[in-house]
């Protein structure tokens, strides 16, 4: 605190001090380089003392102020490289993570995929599978009506050839006759066979 009131008056005399005794001495010259060797002397004597009462006072205080500042400044540094290396350390791990996440998601859509065509495989197969059991089906059903349909028709054709056989024995036929009983015949039978159908 000392240094601070001593330093102004210091400050004063090496600025002031040699030119106004330089002008005392010499009458009006005021020139302040002027290079009389007291003048010379005197500046001197004068920064020396600066010298000396700023290295009492001053010189210490000031390199503590300067040591601190540097210390800062080197723990600043110090931290500002360990968080940058945080920094790229957690960068490579989220890279690392997102690198991972890309891959698992790649797998579940190829997985996906894979899923999906094979659910489309199945679906196909039941399909042939159902189209073939229909049509097996369709087929007996269509193999029993016509199966029924011949029966009918035979059970039918008996029937008319029995009826016919019967009228032939009532009585002796002309071939007129014949001709219309079996156009008789056929109409029935055509007759019955629609008659069925429907």
């Amino acid at each position: 605190m000392t240094s601070w009131k001593v330093l102004p008056v210091v400050a004063w005399l090496c600025a002031w001090g040699p030119p106004a005794l330089a002008a005392g001495e010499h009458g009006d010259d005021t020139n302040i380089f002027n290079a009389d060797i007291g003048n010379f002397v005197f500046t001197l004597i004068i920064f020396g003392l600066v010298v000396l009462v700023l290295g009492k006072t001053l010189w210490k205080p000031l390199l503590n102020v300067l040591n601190e500042r540097e210390k800062t400044i080197r723990e600043a540094l110090e931290s500002a490289k360990r968080e940058r290396e945080q920094a790229a350390k957690l960068l490579a791990d989220y890279q690392a993570r997102l690198d991972q996440a890309r891959v698992e998601a790649g797998a579940l859509v190829e997985e996906g995929r894979r899923d999906a065509a094979a659910t489309r495989q199945r679906i196909l197969e039941q399909a042939h599978k159902d189209t073939a059991q229909l049509t097996e089906r369709a087929r007996k059903d269509i193999q029993l009506a016509s199966d029924a349909a011949i029966k009918d028709l035979y059970d039918r054709t008996a029937e008319l050839a029995t009826d016919v056989a019967g009228r032939v024995l009532r009585k002796q036929l002309s071939p007129a006759d014949h001709t219309r009983l079996v156009a008789e015949s056929i109409t029935e039978i055509r007759a019955g066979g629609k008659a069925k159908l429907n």
